[in-house]
């Protein structure tokens, strides 16, 4: 974990990518760009999988996209590591941000089942930053 003591560890965990083809985004991730994957989950368009760059960061790749091309691209968060998500949070809010989604306990996938600590926050452009914390064996 790293030394940022506001948020309690820091580093990008992941941003995340609304895909438009699915299949096509993670093909060009995983044997164009030598991603591996690391966890998925979901059916249809409520697919997600966690793409490892190779070094412990990831591309979150999300189905569903509308197939429209917008001009600042497909990116819709960034997810900060933490392991104080509500501390996080708090320092968030002090310096302006908004929360849109409270700290929640969640278990992503089921192959392992990963439990994680997550937290949303909108910054002052309007950005969505997501305070990511692992909280079990299969460490993310």
């Amino acid at each position: 974990m790293g030394t940022n003591e506001k948020i309690g560890g820091g580093g990008i965990h992941h941003i995340a990518l609304r895909a438009n083809d699915f299949e096509a985004t993670v093909k060009f991730y995983t044997e164009g760009l030598g991603f591996k994957e690391g966890l998925s989950w979901g059916e249809g368009d409520k697919r997600i999988v966690l793409l490892d760059s190779g070094d412990g960061n990831y591309l979150e790749v999300f189905a569903g996209g509308s197939g429209e091309q917008r001009p600042e691209g497909s990116y819709f968060h960034v997810a900060f590591r933490s392991n104080d998500i509500n501390g996080a949070v708090a320092a968030a809010v002090a310096a302006g941000a908004i929360v849109t989604v409270e700290p929640k306990d969640v278990v992503l996938g089921n192959n392992p089942p990963t439990p994680v600590r997550i937290a949303f926050v909108q910054g002052l452009n309007g950005e969505i930053i997501e305070f990511f914390q692992s909280t079990g064996d299969n460490q993310l």
